[in-house]
């Protein structure tokens, strides 16, 4: 090979190279709060359907769970976005960690306390003297929030409420250790149904959307920082864009959307006829919103700052929690 020929070689090696850098798909993870099912329906499905790929991303989707908290995740670098509830995410960024919602995506609380007849509850008044089972772990915030509109005390040597500490899951139901429980309406209660212990018609379901104290659920949050930076900020408006067209795929394809998360399950505890029902359900909770899917409404925004500030989770009202900058450039092209 001559020198000419060495050289021509060193060029073409030099410009693939360079053509592989141009084209190499930016790197997004993305932390769920909880394990993989139809509550991330939309994102499974733009990464299923391309969509990620086609805005030249390369997302990495890690499941969730009890032990897993996302704030504490990408404070310490293990993701570029999380889904989280905005109590959580307002809690951490009075502490320093500067979490931001950039879109939201369940317009409406999923979150609801469900009642056995038999314990003679019919209406929120039958709540004095019973217990009720409630979530913690920043879950238990609209609870508190509304037993504080029935001024029912929870506390003290004798509460109007007794309050009981609840797994996640629906046991003290089945085995009466309370009248009511926290589900979601789109898993613990169909838990319930599925159980074969209980009908709809033995139930009492009141939900906190309806009662006035819902709290914002699943959102996306980012680091203040990541919006600062140029070329984050345009990673991120890309996987909005993408997610949000992957949770518009799920809501009107279903069954193709449930056949995509039950192959992502790496656990195989997930089933079919489960995974349907909350498909139907979190549809209802996408849906909703004027604007577009994702767009996070001031006014259910206040409504959680004024929940988490009444039971102290955090001090003051925050500044620049949520932004709509990186949305408006995602779905306004």
């Amino acid at each position: 090979m001559n020198r000419y020929s060495k050289f021509a070689a060193a060029a073409a090696v030099a410009a693939f190279g360079l053509a592989g850098q141009a084209w190499a798909a930016d790197a997004v993870t993305v932390q769920l709060k909880w394990v993989a099912d139809a509550q991330f329906a939309g994102y499974f499905v733009a990464q299923a359907k391309g969509f990620y790929k086609e805005e030249g991303l390369d997302v990495t989707i890690k499941p969730g769970g009890p032990d897993i908290a996302p704030e504490q995740v990408i404070a310490a670098g293990g993701a570029d976005v999380i889904v989280d509830w905005m109590p959580a995410a307002l809690a951490a960024r009075e502490k320093g960690e500067e979490l931001v919602n950039i879109a939201q995506v369940f317009q409406k609380s999923g979150l609801e306390l469900t009642c056995r007849n038999d314990s003679g509850v019919k209406s929120p008044k039958d709540f004095k003297g019973k217990t009720l089972g409630v979530w913690f772990y920043g879950n238990e915030y609209p609870f508190m929030a509304w037993m504080n509109k029935l001024h029912y005390s929870t506390s003290g040597d004798s509460p109007d409420v007794k309050v009981l500490k609840q797994d996640f899951n629906v046991d003290p139901l089945l085995q009466k250790q309370a009248a009511c429980i926290s589900t979601m309406t789109y898993n613990e209660y169909w838990q319930i149904i599925e159980s074969g212990q209980l009908k709809p018609s033995d139930l009492t379901v009141f939900t906190y959307q309806k009662e006035g104290v819902a709290i914002l659920e699943d959102g996306l949050y980012t680091l203040e920082k990541n919006l600062k930076d140029k070329a984050e900020r345009e990673k991120l408006v890309k996987f909005v864009r993408a997610s949000m067209k992957g949770w518009d795929y799920a809501v009107k394809n279903q069954p193709e959307a449930i056949d995509i998360v039950i192959k992502a399950d790496t656990t195989g505890a997930i089933t079919k006829q489960h995974q349907t029902t909350m498909m139907k359900e979190i549809a209802r909770l996408v849906e909703g919103s004027k604007t577009g899917t994702g767009y996070l409404d001031a006014s259910d925004y206040k409504r959680t700052v004024q929940i988490v500030l009444e039971n102290k989770v955090i001090s003051a009202e925050p500044k620049g929690a949520y932004t709509h900058v990186v949305w408006d450039a995602a779905m306004k092209m």
